[in-house]
């Protein structure tokens, strides 16, 4: 009995033994201590300001207040509200360049969904655009007689028609010239139409080559028609005739 005793503590010392670790070799702590832990300030993103939910909201809140304030402006009919309309409608004309930034978007992401129609589309290698006169007809002033465009008579009730592409900055009465069209081309340059019996196309519309603009005045005797016709560009009027010929 004592002997297997003897040989049951024997067994159990050696065991022990080796399970032991070797001297020198490391020994591996399990520690939650120094655990990895994710915090909120690993993982915090930064959002950019576009996105930022709050501040589209105040810019679009802002964006809403300012096209509402000016439509009442443009739809309220007072003299008090006239040099308001006017210092508006210059600055939209002057400082924003509609058509150019219209090409520029095109160019680079593609025609933008219900916001212009579709441009036809342009050969880059073909030859620079021959325009025609807005109607047909004689010059009866010219630009040296005028200082800044010509006057051109045509036939009765004739429409008037764009030369270029562009993006109506000004559509009402001009002093001077009565009812006019301005177009903003994507050049930067305007064409203008004056003396017009009526206006087809609004403020901002954008038209075609080729689209009417309107009707010319016509004479007191019923037999011919005039309009008004300039072409300004880097701020100064230019002669029509070097752009537009007459045949």
């Amino acid at each position: 009995m004592r002997k297997d005793l003897d040989d049951v503590r024997k067994r159990l010392h050696s065991r022990k033994k080796q399970r032991q670790p070797m001297r020198g070799a490391p020994r591996l702590r399990q520690s939650h201590d120094h655990m990895p832990t994710l915090t909120n300030q690993n993982v915090e993103m930064k959002i950019h300001p576009l996105f930022n939910k709050q501040s589209f909201l105040m810019r679009a809140m802002i964006a809403a207040c300012l096209f509402l304030g000016a439509g009442i402006l443009f739809k309220a009919e007072s003299d008090r509200l006239v040099p308001a309309q006017d210092y508006v409608t210059n600055m939209m004309a002057e400082e924003f360049q509609f058509a150019s930034v219209k090409d520029w978007y095109e160019g680079n992401f593609g025609n933008p969904v219900a916001l212009f129609p579709t441009s036809p589309e342009t050969n880059s290698d073909a030859e620079a655009p021959v325009y025609a006169l807005p109607a047909s007809g004689k010059v009866l002033e010219n630009f040296e007689t005028t200082g800044k465009g010509i006057m051109v008579e045509t036939v009765l009730s004739s429409g008037v028609e764009a030369i270029d592409a562009g993006v109506v900055t000004y559509a009402g009465d001009k002093e001077g010239i009565g009812q006019t069209v301005v177009l903003q081309h994507t050049d930067g340059s305007e064409s203008w139409y004056g003396m017009l019996d009526s206006i087809d196309v609004s403020l901002y519309d954008f038209v075609q080559t080729k689209d009417q603009l309107g009707s010319v005045s016509n004479s007191e005797d019923g037999k011919t028609g005039t309009f008004y016709f300039a072409i300004k560009k880097n701020e100064a009027f230019i002669d029509p005739l070097q752009v537009v010929p007459i045949e």
